[in-house]
């Protein structure tokens, strides 16, 4: 019993580690999304549901290139972006931030989609995400890629 103790330490302390999400292409992303949108932020708005809160950003769609916005979840009467508040390891969210997102049009713990992975801030008419093809820094460039590999025009 002694030796099997040691053994079912390091089984509970794996998992009780973080979860973490397998990095996905840009295809497997745009293909699990339900929303893509080009958004600016809005002011960040707290908003409880039951005895979970969330983190609530207004987003006003400049473009959509898949999917119903109207579909996500609805704050001050516009489609927004939910984040359960205490979340880890989410981007940096900023009122009037422009961003392409990948979304999942449900309340998740972060509904972009790949944990994270959905969010492409623009900044300066340049996508900005460490690792993306210099290629798709062109906003319309990563739109054309998106609705690529969705198999949309």
């Amino acid at each position: 019993m002694r030796r099997l103790l040691p053994l079912v330490a390091l089984g509970v302390a794996a998992l009780a580690g973080a979860t973490t999400a397998p990095t996905l292409t840009l295809e497997q992303q745009a293909k699990r999304a339900q929303v893509i949108v080009r958004v600016t932020l809005g002011t960040v708005q707290t908003v409880k549901d039951g005895d979970l809160t969330y983190l609530a950003y207004p987003l006003e769609v400049t473009e959509v290139i898949a999917g119903d916005p109207a579909t996500l979840p609805q704050v001050g009467g516009k489609p927004g972006l939910f984040v359960l508040q205490g979340v880890q390891d989410l981007p940096k969210f900023a009122a009037r931030q422009e961003a392409l997102a990948l979304l999942y049009a449900g309340r998740l713990d972060s509904p972009l989609v790949g944990f994270n992975q959905g969010w492409y801030p623009v900044v300066a008419g340049k996508v900005t995400v460490e690792g993306l093809a210099e290629t798709l820094t062109d906003p319309a460039k990563l739109r054309d890629a998106l609705r690529a590999a969705r198999g949309t025009p």
